[in-house]
């Protein structure tokens, strides 16, 4: 422990003259990574985004989804590339049916991500509706297709444009 700390003592005084760690490229044969994206010469993608909307407008998103199409879905990833498989299972089920259906990738928005979750009291997702109302997550999708309620549920639906 000693010798680590005598070693760390002799790179301090370079990585000050180089204007801090974040700067330091190289000190005694070893190379530093920059540190930090904030940097001014780093490239707008590596800094860090913040979104910061109202909780009313999140839930004002989600009202405003959920009136736009007879059936919605909440989940990771987009319809054509579910990112994990409960969103896919809930897709291929919907996908079954030939219904047309609207999609939000919860993973893009975190803030839609636990707006949905305080909404519905459902702690996961995906998390489906059909005709506004809430129906549930991939096994409760799961479980109305097998016993024959899901058809009945989405009666009227619109169809796909297949």
């Amino acid at each position: 422990m000693q010798r680590l700390l005598t070693s760390a003592r002799q790179f301090l005084p370079a990585a000050q003259r180089a204007g801090g760690l974040a700067d330091l490229q190289r000190v005694g044969g070893y190379t530093a990574a920059r540190l930090f994206s904030t940097d001014a010469d780093s490239h707008d993608d590596f800094k860090p985004q913040v979104k910061a909307a109202p909780a009313g407008d999140v839930e004002a998103t989600i009202e405003k989804d959920i009136a736009s199409h007879d059936v919605f879905i909440y989940m990771k990833g987009v319809p054509q590339a579910p990112m994990c498989g409960f969103s896919n299972m809930a897709c291929a089920i919907l996908n079954l049916y030939g219904v047309e259906y609207g999609s939000r990738n919860v993973l893009a928005d975190p803030e839609v991500r636990e707006g949905i979750k305080r909404y519905t009291a459902w702690p996961t997702i995906p998390q489906v509706f059909i005709k506004g109302e809430f129906v549930g997550g991939s096994d409760i999708l799961h479980e109305m297709h097998q016993k024959g309620e899901l058809k009945k549920a989405l009666e009227g639906c619109k169809p796909a444009d297949d």
